[in-house]
């Protein structure tokens, strides 16, 4: 062997040995010294996972007895005095107690009325003081919290009263339970109404604790330090580990952490967390020989790891290095492409597996984001098939690939619509989020097998049925049937007027739009049926004459009334006029198609009036008042509605605000008048004159804003010119008579003292002596 390969083996022995060696003793060090750490980190995540576990469940029943507690049935109950007569109430009630056994598995539920002596729960309805825990159930009304958790061993169960009578609390292990109190009513203040007490059997709560051979035991212990949730007698090793905890948690106040301590001639790891939920505290327990036994095992597989590594080092760190990196050279510039952030790094291996890093990441997000877009999709493919934009083969295709069924002997649409958020507890804005429910509860009701994905279309949510029938009566009924379904699920979770059509029976997919179509015409009914129907488009009259022209007489005699009235502000009056109108349109028995045409002319007038008095439609009527909005009315009394709070509630208060405006402006002219010609010959007819008004016209606007008439206005104004003459000047009385255009100076004198209150001398006297 050539010398230069003995130095070179014998290099890369050294040069093996040392870091393999090295690796390997640090490696079993620092592994031992990591288990230990490991495990008290797995248990601290094993508890709080079981702590999230058991509070949400915890939670969500408080939470669901909470809206129970809160229904108009129990809080009216309350003030009941129940007996056994009152069946559907009580029913009720006991029915509410059972639905809360949806979110937990509840063993009992007790609904107590304190001041009526009642107890209702999931099978009998009682007097509360004959009921075998009646001291018990009591006493939980002197607590000071409205709602509370009660642990132990609670013998409650009205069937077991036979058999537990005899026995002591705590006991019998299987009648062990964990008992929900609420106080009502919610918040208390005194003496409570009546008592929400709900059991969850122990064992029910047991099963969602988490335990792992591993990494120990978890125990749940209130705040009493005692194991609530132990099957039989507690042990003497679990009591001391709840013993040691309650001592750690006192002495530190931590709410969780690890410590070891010796139980029972074994040293035990224990991990604890207290919840500040309820106070309970979650521990585990796992041995630290089980821990060491462990390193052991990492000591020899380490071992045995170095060893291999040293000798495959050794044979082939000569001939092995090169073969090696050539697949890895060819892998690293095939990858090139991809690009990553530190696109330069020379390290091959750190370079491709970021690479192929972000090329898987890369996959799952277009996965995710493919199957997040799924409904979205079908729903679009919905949305294109009712605007006609899908052929028959094109559907076909498409059906298969969202799953949608391809086999039906006849189809249907069904068209929902809100009649009115008028009287809800809605607003306009929430109409969308409405629709999108209405949407939701259709895709319940209706099974998967008789429709297409629903969908929202403008202001109605659409749904495509399917149906095996092909005579006309079945195909009406079942689609009838459906149609009630959902308006009566709607009116029970929302709450909220809907009317639904119901389109002629077709064939092929794509008379969807045209189904469609027939579905709104149907829901133009409306307008002459009124709210809430289910109507099928083979049902509409289409018989009801059209409009005759002495009807359009009749109406075009009212809208020039409603407009006078609305010009004179008159609200009474333009209420009066519309109801003439609306009533005969309705009377006359109209088309409803025409109902648009007719009021839209009305609108029309509105509009045009407001222009006239040199108004903004926009900024007078708002951004109700428009085409668009009057269109998307559905029905006759919310088409009533706009008309008298978006348009004619709003006009009336300009104009009253233009006439006030008008008013304003000619008395401060007259005023004017007054203030320059006071030393002329000046009349209420001279200004009309001038004002191009009746003199009438003037003395009641005149009146109406200055608060006087107009001559003791024009009085008073030069009486004050004659004080100021008076003071400041040396003129005679008949000089000063004169100039204010008095044809005598006894008149003035009159007026003087009538105004003032004494004479001109007088005053004047007066105001020298006040000199």
């Amino acid at each position: 062997m050539p010398k230069f390969l003995l130095r070179l083996l014998g290099f890369s022995f050294i040069l093996a040995a040392i870091p393999v060696i090295s690796i390997g003793l640090i490696s079993y060090y620092i592994a031992s010294g990591d288990i230990e750490e490991k495990v008290k980190e797995g248990n601290m995540q094993v508890l709080l996972q079981t702590q999230m576990r058991v509070e949400q469940v915890l939670k969500t029943l408080e939470f669901t007895s909470l809206q129970y507690l809160n229904s108009p049935l129990v809080m009216e109950s309350m003030n009941k005095d129940l007996s056994i007569d009152d069946f559907s109430e009580i029913r009720d009630l006991s029915k509410g107690l059972y639905n809360l056994q949806t979110f937990t598995g509840i063993r009992e539920a007790y609904l107590v009325n304190l001041q009526k002596d009642w107890l209702v729960s999931f099978t009998i309805f009682r007097q509360f003081s004959t009921f075998t825990d009646h001291a018990r159930m009591a006493s939980y009304a002197q607590y000071p919290n409205s709602l509370f958790w009660m642990t132990g061993n609670l013998v409650n169960n009205e069937a077991q009263t036979s058999s537990t009578e005899a026995t002591s609390e705590g006991a019998n292990s299987s009648s062990k339970v964990i008992r929900m109190i609420y106080k009502i009513p919610i918040p208390t203040k005194g003496q409570p109404k009546g008592l929400l007490i709900v059991e969850i059997a122990n064992s029910e709560l047991k099963e969602l604790l988490s335990s792992n051979a591993k990494l120990g035991e978890v125990f749940l212990v209130n705040r009493d330090g005692y194991d609530f949730l132990a099957e039989g007698n507690t042990s003497d090793s679990n009591r001391a580990i709840h013993a040691l905890v309650a001592e750690r948690i006192i002495a530190t106040n931590e709410e969780n952490g690890f410590f070891n301590a010796d139980v029972n001639g074994r040293t035990l790891g224990i991990t604890f967390r207290a919840s500040p939920y309820n106070g309970w505290m979650y521990v585990s327990a796992v041995s630290i020989k089980d821990i060491t036994q462990q390193s052991r095992k990492i000591a020899w597989i380490t071992f045995i790891a170095c060893s291999v590594i040293f000798l495959l080092v050794a044979l082939f760190a000569l001939y092995g290095s090169r073969k090696m990196y050539s697949p890895i050279k060819r892998l690293f510039e095939f990858t090139k492409e991809i690009e990553v952030e530190d696109q330069d790094n020379k390290d091959e291996f750190l370079s491709i597996e970021k690479r192929f890093s972000t090329l898987f990441s890369t996959e799952r997000k277009l996965q995710q984001q493919v199957i997040g877009q799924f409904s979205q999709l079908k729903e679009f493919f919905m949305l294109k098939l009712f605007a006609g934009q899908l052929s028959d083969s094109e559907f076909a295709y498409r059906s298969q690939i969202f799953g949608f069924p391809t086999e039906w002997k006849r189809l249907g649409v069904l068209a929902v619509q809100i009649d009115s958020l008028q009287e809800t507890r809605y607003q306009e804005h929430d109409k969308e989020l409405l629709l999108f429910a209405i949407n939701n509860i259709a895709g319940e009701i209706i099974s998967k097998e008789e429709r297409f994905s629903p969908i929202l279309l403008n202001q109605s949510q659409v749904t495509l049925l399917l149906s095996s029938y092909e005579h006309e009566a079945q195909l009406k009924q079942q689609f009838y049937t459906i149609a009630e379904q959902i308006k009566a699920k709607v009116h029970e979770f929302l709450q909220l007027p809907v009317s639904i059509g119901i389109s002629r029976p077709f064939e092929r997919v794509t008379q969807s739009v045209l189904a469609y179509g027939e579905c709104l015409e149907a829901l133009k009914c409306r307008m002459s049926l009124g709210q809430e129907i289910i109507i099928h488009y083979e049902d509409i009259d289409a018989g009801k004459k059209m409009m005759e022209v002495t009807v359009y007489t009749q109406l075009k005699l009212m809208e020039d009334q409603l407009g006078n009235a609305l010009k004179a502000g008159d609200q009474a009056a333009v209420d009066g006029i519309f109801d003439k109108y609306i009533a005969a349109i309705v009377e006359k028995g109209i088309h409803f198609n025409e109902y648009p045409v007719l009021m839209m002319q009305l609108i029309a007038k509105v509009f045009h009036l407001v222009q006239e008095q040199g108004g903004s439609v926009k900024q007078v009527l708002g951004k109700k008042a428009t085409i668009e909005h009057f269109l998307k009315l559905t029905t006759l009394e919310s088409i009533i509605q706009w008309f008298k709070t978006e348009l004619f509630e709003p006009i009336i208060s300009f104009s009253v605000q233009q006439a006030e405006s008008q008013y304003m402006n000619i008395a401060n002219q007259m005023v004017k008048l007054v203030h320059e010609r006071y030393d002329q010959e000046i009349s209420l007819e001279g200004c009309a004159s001038i004002l191009n008004f009746h003199p009438v016209y003037l003395s009641r606007v005149f009146k109406k804003e200055m608060k006087v008439n107009f001559s003791e206005y024009l009085a008073e104004y030069r009486m004050t010119i004659a004080k100021n003459w008076l003071e400041n000047t040396s003129w005679k009385v008949s000089e000063i008579a004169e100039r204010l255009n008095y044809t005598n100076t006894t008149a003035f004198i009159r007026t003087f003292r009538k105004v003032v209150d004494m004479t001109p001398g007088q005053y004047r006297d007066q105001y020298n002596k006040d000199l």
